[in-house]
């Protein structure tokens, strides 16, 4: 089912999607826990908001660095670029499993708003800087990769210029 919606959706717009509902669950997973203690229906409140992060992580975040990776790479460094995805993929899963219980006793029902924080960087930068990927080949991907490289550098160059116009 996943990759009929991949194909259909696109990879970086499903990402974006995954991404930001998890933010939303995180945050409301948090206030779920804060206000706990005042509205006993809150326990409703986290546990949607539980099954609605997994399902936004299924849809997104999940799956669709697989694809990314191995789209974004030829042929000769695509297995190690997949090789080093993986295992900073599991590292992750391994620090987060064995660390969330101290860091929830450190932060109580706070635990999800670093969660949040991170969602909202990773989405930044996925909006910022991953390209979509649906229906371009390699070499289409990288063309996109090196203009964005010369635009830059032509900011760069034009901004510089800018300051020292501005100096003399």
């Amino acid at each position: 089912l996943q990759v009929f919606l991949v194909e259909k959706a696109g990879r970086r717009s499903l990402f974006l999607a995954g991404l930001m509902g998890m933010l939303i669950s995180a945050v409301a997973m948090t206030v779920g826990l804060a206000l706990l203690s005042q509205f006993a229906w809150m326990s409703y409140v986290s546990m949607t908001a539980i099954f609605l992060f997994v399902i936004f992580f299924e849809v997104g975040p999940g799956p669709i660095p697989w694809f990314i990776v191995a789209e974004l790479f030829s042929q000769g460094p695509r297995p190690a670029a997949i090789a080093v995805a993986g295992f900073c993929n599991w590292a992750c899963n391994f620090i987060v499993g064995m660390c969330f219980q101290y860091i929830a006793d450190l932060c109580g029902p706070y635990v999800f708003v670093i969660f949040a924080a991170l969602l909202l960087l990773f989405f930044l930068f996925a909006y910022l800087k991953v390209p979509e990927t649906k229906g371009k080949s390699f070499e289409e991907i990288m063309a996109a990769f090196r203009r964005r490289k010369k635009l830059l550098a032509k900011s760069a160059t034009e901004l510089e210029e800018l300051r020292g116009s501005e100096v003399a």
